[in-house]
């Protein structure tokens, strides 16, 4: 399951709680276009805005709505204790996986974070997806810690930051990562609009943002990359680049939650304060941008 397109969805929320209906919509329209996983819980799915209760409610609609498709589960928290608990909530609710991401408050050392991925591991029957998001938890991973986490037992996949956008530069940062690393254990691209770049440079899935409101382009772009097309996985991204621009600039939870309002896929609003959506403004630009490449219905 950590190959190809993983989709993670928004997880529709208000000050009222999970929108179940909505959200089991959109996970079963994952499944039904064939992606090959689905990432409940990720930074696209708020899991940092959500009880212990909410999150359990969250992984127990995805599993049930995904009919058979892997579901991933963030299990992401400050403290070892809660992570451990959100481990076992995911299981429990039938998860394929979990993805960790170190959250912090202070700010942790490089054998802090190890000895997190070690007693989460050490507990774990499911595998483990390593998050490296130093742009929302502020912990940067060298290659050596992401050595010495990916030979823990059950770590599978790391999910990495945007490649450079030079493709051999790209090239090169993926193949130095998996010398680090054992075989087993693939490289999966963040950022989507790196995410041709990294395939084409060897990354073995692509966990998307876009892909979980946007299944079909997600995978056309990266079925290309599968079977050697980079041109074509490369057009399909640029054919993107006006999305990429807005999720650039204004964040892509807040340009998914516009976009999945807009196609009457969610409520309004359907994020938890104090997040807000898009202004007026930023929502027009958007709609016009789904127009233009044929997403707005």
């Amino acid at each position: 399951m950590f190959t190809g397109l993983s989709a993670f969805p928004l997880t529709p929320t208000t000050e009222s709680g999970i929108d179940d209906r909505a959200y089991a919509g959109l996970v079963a329209r994952l499944a039904r276009a064939g992606v090959d996983s689905i990432g409940a819980l990720g930074s696209t799915g708020g899991y940092a805005y959500l009880s212990r209760e909410q999150r359990a409610q969250v992984a127990r609609v995805a599993v049930d709505a995904a009919d058979g498709t892997p579901v991933m589960v963030g299990i992401g928290a400050l403290r070892t204790a809660q992570v451990l608990a959100l481990a076992e909530d995911a299981q429990q609710a039938g998860a394929s996986a979990v993805l960790l991401a170190p959250m912090t408050y202070q700010p942790l050392a490089e054998d802090e974070v190890f000895g997190l991925y070690e007693d989460v591991t050490r507990e774990l029957s499911v595998p483990l997806c390593v998050y490296d998001n130093p742009g929302t938890t502020h912990v940067h991973f060298t290659d050596e810690l992401h050595a010495r986490i990916a030979r823990l037992p059950q770590v599978a996949s790391i999910k990495i930051p945007p490649v450079p956008a030079d493709p051999a530069a790209a090239r090169t940062r993926v193949a130095t990562l998996r010398t680090q690393i054992p075989a087993t254990v693939t490289i999966g691209v963040s950022g989507d609009w790196t995410a041709a770049t990294g395939l084409n440079a060897g990354c073995d899935s692509w966990y998307s943002v876009v892909g979980g409101l946007f299944p079909d382009v997600a995978l056309a772009l990266t079925r290309a990359a599968q079977r050697g097309d980079t041109a074509e996985a490369v057009a399909a991204s640029d054919r993107l680049e006006p999305l990429w621009q807005l999720f650039r600039q204004y964040g892509s939870l807040r340009v998914m939650s516009a976009a999945a309002s807009h196609l009457g896929l969610t409520g309004e609003p359907n994020l938890p304060l104090p997040l807000h959506g898009l202004s007026p403004d930023a929502r027009h630009g958007l709609i016009t941008v789904l127009t233009t490449l044929g997403l707005a219905s």
